[in-house]
């Protein structure tokens, strides 16, 4: 199957869009990448219960609203400790219009009294052809760390000022942007769809 070069990418997240354009743009595919925000598309509510069924949910809304094949990007954080959560409602963690200090707010006194700061971050990428395909490509990555007790570091968004990296001894928010996609969940994951797209 020819790779088709011009793609919606499936989020509204400022974050997410600057990681993986700069990922995709590493990966020599030529894929030129627009975000659906761009092509005046909206997020659909994102009620599943899994990161896989909400990056197909977000993948097939923006494909089929813009006849474009779709990237899409779920992701969260899981934390032990807290029996999974925040999980797929990182970015709701705090409220339906949270904004990431909240989050990170409402994280940290969750896990006050906890010992245990493990914590991972999930990302799931997703890849379709159309709204209808029957064979999307599906790459995961993760990202094994602990939460800090305190906020750290300036770079990144969402909890990357709490989550530390336990090899490199910083939170996300303290690495460079090239850093943190060598370590990251999404730059795994986006690493590993490059090579299902590339043999697609």
């Amino acid at each position: 199957m020819t790779l088709r070069k011009h793609w919606v990418l499936a989020t509204a997240n400022r974050g997410k869009v600057a990681e993986l354009t700069a990922l995709l743009a590493e990966a020599a595919l030529s894929l030129r990448v627009t975000p659906q925000s761009e092509l005046g598309v909206s997020a659909p509510p994102e009620t599943d219960a899994t990161f896989v069924e909400n990056a197909l949910t977000k993948a097939r809304h923006a494909a089929r609203l813009t006849g474009l094949p779709a990237i899409a990007d779920d992701s969260g954080l899981v934390v032990a400790a807290l029996g999974g959560a925040p999980g797929v409602r990182s970015a709701r963690f705090a409220g339906e219009d949270a904004d990431d200090r909240a989050n990170v707010a409402k994280l940290l006194a969750a896990l006050d009294a906890s010992p245990d700061r493990a914590a991972r971050f999930h990302c799931v990428l997703v890849a379709l052809e159309h709204p209808e395909d029957p064979a999307p490509l599906i790459a995961t990555g993760s990202w094994a760390g602990e939460i800090a007790r305190a906020p750290k570091g300036h770079a990144g968004f969402g909890y990357d000022p709490v989550f530390i990296d336990p090899k490199l001894g910083r939170t996300a928010a303290e690495l460079d942007a090239a850093e943190k996609n060598l370590v990251s969940h999404r730059g795994a994951a986006l690493r590993r769809l490059v090579e299902l797209l590339k043999n697609r």
